[in-house]
Formats: C-alpha cells, sequence, structure tokens
C-alpha cells in the first residue's frame, strides 16, 4: 500500500492534468528512459570493445617481439656456426694450439676482421677446451665469464648461451654466447665466443612500441630489467619488478594484466616469454592512458544527456498544447529521409497556416534532396573515375598503380602467389614528337595506351607512369605468361599507322617476388630490363635479372 500512496501524492504535485505537462512529463520520460538504456548499453560495448582493443594490441606487440628476439639469437648463432666453421678459425686454431705463433696471429686478425665488420659484437674470442682463451679480437678486453654449463653444450655440439649482465667497462648490457669449433673430421677444438651488446634488441623494442605513453621492455627471469624501449641496454640492470608481479604475469602469459610498473604507476601489460634466452618480453601501457578514450565518451555522454533533457523539456513546454496529426505526419516522413528512403511525399495539407506551409517545404525538400541525392552520386562516380585514370590515354594514373602494386604485392606473399610487371617506353617517341607536334604525339601516346588496354585482360592493371613510359600489372601471370602478352602487345601496336611511321615500344619484364617484393624494387627491375631493350636495338621485351636472396647476400 505504501507505494500506491506515494505515488497518490506525487502526481497531484505534478500537474499534470494539463495536456501541456502531460506531454513534457512523457516527452521528459520518452528521452530518458530509452537515452539512459542505450547510453549505459553504449557505455558498456564501449569499454569492452576498448578492453578487447588494448588486450590485443598488447599480446600483438608482445607476441612479435618476442618472434623477433628468437630471430635476433638465431641469426646471431647462425653468424657464429659460420664463423666457428671458417678455414680461418678450424685451421690456425689448431696451428695455435701446435704452438705456431703463425696461426696464431691470423686469428687474431680474422676474429678483429669480424668484429669491426659485425657492430653486434663487442668482442670475440677463442678458447679451448678448458676454457683457456687462445684468441681474441682487439677490442678492449675485458673479463668474460663463459656461460654456466657451458662445456656439456658445447660437447654436445650445442651452443653455450649465458645470462645478460652489465659491463661495466663498456657501459651497457652484454650478453656472452659460445659455439663448438670442430675439424671437419669431427675433432673438437674449442669454442667460439661472443660477447653481444643489445643494439639490435634496442632497435626492435623501439621498432613495435605503437606509441609514446607505451613500453616495452625485456626481464629476467626474476623480473631484473634487461633493456627497455625508453632508456635502452645502456642502464644498469638495477629496475626490477616485483616477484608476485612477474608470476601473475607468467602464469597469465599473452592475456593481460593490471599491475602497478616500474615507475610506481597501475599500467595494464601482457608478457611473451623467450624461451631460448630465458627472458620476457613485457609490452604495458598505463591504465590512465588506456581508458582516456572511454572516460572521455563518458563525461560527453553525461553532458549530451543533460542537454538532451533541456532541450526537450523546453520544446516539449513550448509546443505541447496541441496534437497535430500533421506533425506527426512530418515527423515519420523525417524519420525515413533520416534512413535514406527519399521515395514518399507528404499529402497536402488544407488551408494557409504554418502546418501546411512547412508540409509543402518539407514536400520542396525532399524533392532537392532526391535530385541532389542523384547529382551527387553521378558527380562522386564521375570525380572517382576522374582520380584514378590519365586523362590523355585513359589509363590508370600512377597513384592507383602504385596502390594496386601494393595490394597486389601483400595479396600474392600471402597466398603464395606470383606477378608480372611490364614496363614500356614508346621508342623514339621525341624525334616523332617535336616533328608532327604535340597533338599528333598526344594521338599517338592515346592510341598506345588503347592498344595495351584492349591486350590485357580486365583483372590487369594498364596505367599511364608518366610521359611515354606505361607500366601493367599482369595478375596471376607467370614470366612465361608475361612474355607472350609482350608479344601480343608488339604485334597488335605493329598493325597500327602512325602517318606512315611504325611506333614500337621497349618493354622490360620483371616478376614477383624473383625480381623484387616492394612496388619499388620490382618496377626498379622492369625498368632495368626496360633500358637493356633499348640498349639492344629497341622493339622487344627483356627480362629483368633475377635478384639475389637475402641469405646470399649475408653470406656474401
Amino acid at each position: 500500500m505504501y507505494p500506491t500512496n506515494a505515488v497518490s501524492k506525487i502526481v497531484p504535485k505534478l500537474r499534470l492534468d494539463s495536456i501541456r505537462n502531460q506531454i513534457l512529463a512523457f516527452a521528459v520520460l520518452a528521452t530518458l528512459i530509452p537515452s539512459l538504456s542505450t547510453t549505459w548499453l553504449s557505455y558498456s560495448q564501449n569499454k569492452r570493445s576498448l578492453e578487447e582493443k588494448i588486450t590485443s594490441e598488447l599480446q600483438t606487440v608482445s607476441a612479435e617481439t618476442e618472434r623477433e628476439l628468437d630471430l635476433w639469437l638465431k641469426e646471431r648463432l647462425y653468424d657464429l656456426r659460420v664463423f666457428a666453421s671458417s678455414y680461418e678459425v678450424t685451421e690456425n686454431l689448431d696451428r695455435a694450439t701446435r704452438n705456431e705463433s703463425a696461426g696464431l696471429h691470423r686469428l687474431n686478425d680474422y676474429l678483429n676482421s669480424v668484429r669491426d665488420r659485425f657492430t653486434d659484437y663487442e668482442q670475440l674470442l677463442v678458447v679451448d677446451r678448458q676454457g683457456r682463451v687462445v684468441a681474441t679480437s682487439t677490442a678492449p678486453s675485458s673479463s668474460v665469464t663463459m656461460p654456466e654449463g657451458w662445456t656439456t653444450d658445447i660437447n654436445n655440439g650445442n651452443p653455450a648461451i649465458g645470462t645478460p649482465y652489465w659491463d661495466q667497462l663498456r657501459g651497457r648490457v652484454v650478453l656472452v654466447t659460445a659455439v663448438p669449433i670442430r675439424m671437419t673430421n669431427g675433432r673438437l677444438l674449442g669454442a667460439l665466443t661472443a660477447k653481444l651488446n643489445l643494439h639490435s634488441v634496442d632497435d626492435i623494442l623501439k621498432r613495435f612500441t605503437p606509441g609514446p605513453a607505451d613500453a616495452l621492455y625485456v626481464i629476467t627471469h626474476d623480473g631484473r630489467v634487461i633493456t627497455s624501449s625508453r632508456s635502452g641496454s645502456k642502464q644498469p640492470m638495477r629496475a626490477s619488478l616485483g616477484a608476485g608481479t612477474v608470476r601473475t604475469l607468467v602464469e597469465r602469459e599473452s592475456t593481460t594484466v593490471r599491475y602497478s610498473g616500474l615507475d610506481q604507476i597501475r599500467v595494464v601489460g601482457s608478457l611473451r616469454r623467450v624461451q631460448r634466452l630465458n627472458w620476457s618480453v613485457i609490452a604495458e601501457l598505463p591504465v590512465s592512458e588506456a581508458y582516456n578514450q572511454i572516460i572521455r565518451l563518458r563525461n560527453a555522454t553525461i553532458l549530451i544527456m543533460t542537454a538532451l533533457l533541456l532541450g526537450v523539456g523546453l520544446i516539449a513546454w513550448g509546443l505541447g498544447l496541441l496534437i497535430v496529426r500533421p506533425l506527426n505526419r512530418l515527423s515519420q516522413a523525417a524519420g525515413k529521409i533520416a534512413g535514406g528512403d527519399l521515395t514518399g511525399d507528404l499529402p497536402p495539407v488544407r488551408g494557409r497556416g504554418e502546418v501546411a506551409y512547412l508540409t509543402e517545404a518539407f514536400n520542396h525538400m525532399v524533392v532537392r534532396l532526391r535530385q541532389g541525392r542523384d547529382a551527387l552520386a553521378r558527380k562522386t562516380e564521375e570525380l572517382e573515375h576522374l582520380s584514378i585514370t590519365d586523362g590523355l590515354t585513359k589509363l590508370y594514373n600512377r597513384r592507383y598503380l602504385m596502390d594496386r602494386l601494393t595490394a597486389e604485392i601483400l595479396r600474392c606473399r600471402r597466398h603464395k602467389r606470383v606477378f608480372s610487371v611490364l614496363m614500356a617506353d614508346v621508342d623514339h617517341f621525341k624525334p616523332y614528337n617535336d616533328a608532327r607536334g604535340h597533338l599528333a604525339g598526344d594521338d599517338a601516346l592515346a592510341r598506345v595506351g588503347a592498344v595495351l588496354r584492349s591486350a590485357t585482360r580486365e583483372d590487369d592493371c594498364a596505367a599511364r607512369y608518366g610521359g611515354e613510359e606505361f607500366v601493367i600489372v599482369l595478375a596471376e601471370t607467370a614470366l612465361e605468361g608475361a612474355m607472350d602478352v609482350c608479344e601480343r602487345i608488339r604485334t597488335r601496336l605493329a598493325g597500327e599507322s602512325f602517318d606512315g611511321i611504325k611506333i614500337t615500344l621497349s618493354i622490360g619484364v620483371a616478376g614477383f617476388p624473383d625480381h623484387g617484393d616492394t612496388p619499388e624494387a620490382i618496377i626498379s627491375s622492369a625498368d632495368d630490363a626496360m633500358y637493356r631493350a633499348k640498349r639492344e636495338g629497341r622493339d622487344r621485351a627483356v627480362e629483368a635479372v633475377r635478384k639475389r636472396t637475402r641469405a646470399a647476400k649475408k653470406q656474401a
């Protein structure tokens, strides 16, 4: 009974007996209830979406960094194995163990030359099976502590990896690694040991840090910071996370955790372990920065709700005297227009009052909107076509070509497919253009563009690269097919007459990935091939020279 009595006492005080107040109360409730519900739902969804985004970003960053660090270690160990298997190391170490000074001298020179060429190595040493230093590079000498259990690893043919520590002499964090040195007959001579700096690790962290507020750092198993994206590896390993925090991050690896960071501020972070190094990568972001967007959204929502309630109340109070059906029809029609429906018109209203004028103006507005929508659609389509088309040849322009080429490289790289690029240049075009005038030259370029367009498929991209140069991207086409397309183009162009003069093309052909794995690289390969075609007599197609792989470059 109490709630009923309370309501009965409140209702008379609201004076809901008048139509104006009824409309006002209805408008406030109709605005407040769905707005609060929608706002809360939107806030919850946005918060959940933001949390998922933060989690995904931190997990992705930490995972990519972990993969890069593992790759960095593999490359360093691979280099050391290559150096250890070198004749300069095995033969000269064998000579040095027989007390031949020439072998020791050559071994020192070799270590010094390697260190000069590879900046990741602070110092290179050769130790015998008992751990005695036989040779060292000419870097400033400092004590080197071999990794724990290194003799067992080396005897088993495995690399030995130490624990990072602060090198006082060099003023940076270093890591000691060693690989076995064996003769061709399998006899173990000793170990090639390297004291690695972490410059490359610092660069990896800086490269993968998403933004200025984010932080990436690498820690040991007990939480000591080895290097970070902010201070690098030139700071002593004094900062560390608490044992409880490290344990929680490890237990919830690849998920996000809130904790107090190194600066004692609340952060959200994700950890990934680097197994071979016994390190862990942590990507973190301050909580205040992570949820700044949702806080702004909450404040803006409160402000909008307040303004909305105030506006609705004033409008309902001023216009709540009468309920006019034409206004309802206007409201319904406006809702259709807001949803994109411009097909309907309102029936005319009798009289010459404000509602009649508003209805007439509304119908006129719908007609104008319909006309404007159609005109805008046509204009947009024309502008889109003009923005990607060369005005003279009607081929695609250079900007569209580069976008298309970038997309094609990403697609083929993801699906392990191939495609080809043709770079064509009109032979002797300048003399032709000077002799017959620019109009004739423009007409010749337009006809060449028509030939290129007719000789390629719809899935291909024929574009004017600049001047009298053209580029064609042949999707899903290997080099053999590309050479066939070149011959088809040359044949069709030979059938054209340009004021009694034969126009020919010099064409360079390059394929992905053999001749480049970036837009600039593959166009450069095709361009080089095109100039070879010109040097070899023009009116021909020449295949690009295969680029060396990264592995081949490293071995060289």
